[in-house]
């Protein structure tokens, strides 16, 4: 590809020209459906970096409430990207086989059953709030703290789910664009309102931790007010007064899919909420550098799984239009982009920690931790790199089942035993958890590359 033809390419794809993604180089395909998608994920990343880096003026106390609340909120975001697999698994199907009425009726049927979910968990969690601050090892000035912000979060958890559902709509169709200003229409709010409502600048009311919750949930609901209000008069998928109604049929596939998917991701999240309860043991320190590097990594990582969505999108789409091996060539393909990307990042964070942390500097306790952690974890993310993109490619194909059983044999049987084993007995503390997450990630990426290449994902139907 020539540098003229590399920039129109870019071109085309942010402006979001529609493509058939079944038929022509495939290296375009992946280049037009992963620079929106990345920036999509750095634009998704930005609200967690944008909330650390307001918040951790705020003190110790409320990064810890911010931790152990985004660790529960993980479960919600367990549930959201699991109905998001299957939505994007089915409107990509319906799209490789030409048939948009099809894909829209799926898309309408997934954002029913997104508020129906939202609204059950988000009125328990609103009311559990503090009680599950304090199970989760939340001092009492943490619990104190943090108890409005996770009200807010939690009961606002329905534009949490439909900014992920619709999402995986756009994707699913091919238009990864549309997602991609969502998102960032999204995010732009919450960075303009985040210190206002923090710090309490110009007519708005100092509002602390609370604020970030505000700001966030603000941000996230007109992004997903943006995408509804597009889907009755867009292109590429586009619903029409006769698609809003109940299927239950759509819904019942739907929900059979979504069930591996939330299976996969509430193994992966179970596990980490164990492993902040772990890190929770060697003091509010140890939470609050974790956090920091968390969301350093997030923020920098989440390109590659731009390119892992890619990944699903095309499998998905060729599966459709009757092309396994296209799909099998578009994984390799998108894995070894991805590979490339993740190497430059280990080299960053194991060379450059100090750097990398220096916009978020707090106490130089919180920062040693914060270094360790992102070194260390950095360690597994050549192999990681080729595991978002397997997984990913399973979740397109509608496999989510084999992923979840993936998530469940490394994550419980090996990662948390490993853990406790290192931070306890062999008295590694926080660094033992660390070292858990790089081996973890790379055993399932070994396991998750090794089903691939068996091929039978290419006999699922949806």
């Amino acid at each position: 590809m020539t540098a003229s033809n590399l920039w129109r390419s870019v071109r085309e794809a942010i402006r979001g020209t529609e493509q058939d993604f079944t038929s022509g180089s495939l290296n375009r395909g992946v280049l037009l459906l992963a620079i929106p998608m990345v920036l999509e994920m750095l634009g998704e990343s930005l609200f967690v970096v944008v909330d650390a880096y307001f918040v951790s003026r705020l003190g110790a106390s409320a990064l810890a409430a911010l931790a152990l609340t985004e660790s529960m909120l993980a479960v919600i975001y367990s549930i959201a990207v699991g109905l998001a697999m299957s939505t994007t698994a089915m409107v990509a199907r319906r799209t490789g086989e030409k048939d948009k009425r099809g894909a829209a009726r799926a898309g309408v049927q997934a954002i029913l059953l997104a508020v129906g979910i939202a609204a059950v968990l988000g009125l328990t969690g609103a009311l559990l709030a503090p009680w599950l601050l304090r199970v989760m090892g939340g001092e009492p000035e943490v619990v104190r703290v943090g108890t409005n912000f996770a009200r807010i979060q939690m009961g606002g958890m329905v534009v949490i789910i439909l900014l992920f559902v619709s999402n995986a709509i756009y994707r699913g169709a091919g238009d990864a664009t549309m997602a991609m200003r969502s998102v960032w229409l999204a995010n732009g709010i919450n960075i303009v309102l985040d210190p206002c409502l923090i710090l309490g600048l110009w007519i708005f009311p100092e509002l602390g931790l609370t604020g970030a919750a505000v700001a966030t949930t603000t941000g996230r609901g007109i992004g997903a007010l943006y995408q509804l209000w597009h889907m009755s008069r867009g292109d590429r998928i586009r619903v029409r007064r006769e698609d809003v109604r109940l299927d239950l049929a759509v819904i019942a596939r739907l929900a059979r899919v979504s069930l591996g998917g939330i299976g996969q991701m509430l193994v992966t999240q179970v596990s980490y909420i164990a492993s902040i309860r772990i890190l929770s043991e060697f003091g509010t320190v140890a939470l609050a550098g974790y956090l920091l590097a968390i969301r350093v990594v997030i923020f920098i990582i989440l390109p590659a799984w731009g390119l892992a969505n890619a990944a699903a999108t095309l499998v998905g789409q060729n599966l459709g239009a009757g092309k396994p091996e296209r799909a099998e060539r578009a994984v390799y393909l998108t894995g070894s982009w991805n590979m490339m990307f993740m190497a430059v990042i280990t080299v960053i964070f194991v060379w450059l920690p100090d750097l990398i942390l220096a916009p978020f500097a707090m106490d130089p306790e919180t920062n040693a931790v914060a270094v360790r952690a992102l070194r260390i974890i950095s360690y597994g993310y050549i192999f990681y790199a080729w595991g978002m993109v397997t997984m990913q490619a399973f979740n397109g194909a509608g496999d989510t089942a084999t992923p979840t059983w993936i998530n469940v044999g490394v994550f419980w049987f090996f990662q948390l035993p490993l853990a406790a084993t290192l931070a306890f007995p062999l008295g590694r503390a926080e660094n033992g958890v660390f070292w858990s997450f790089a081996i973890a990630y790379s055993l399932s990426a070994v396991v998750g590359l090794t089903l691939f290449r068996r091929g039978r994902w290419k006999k699922k139907v949806v």
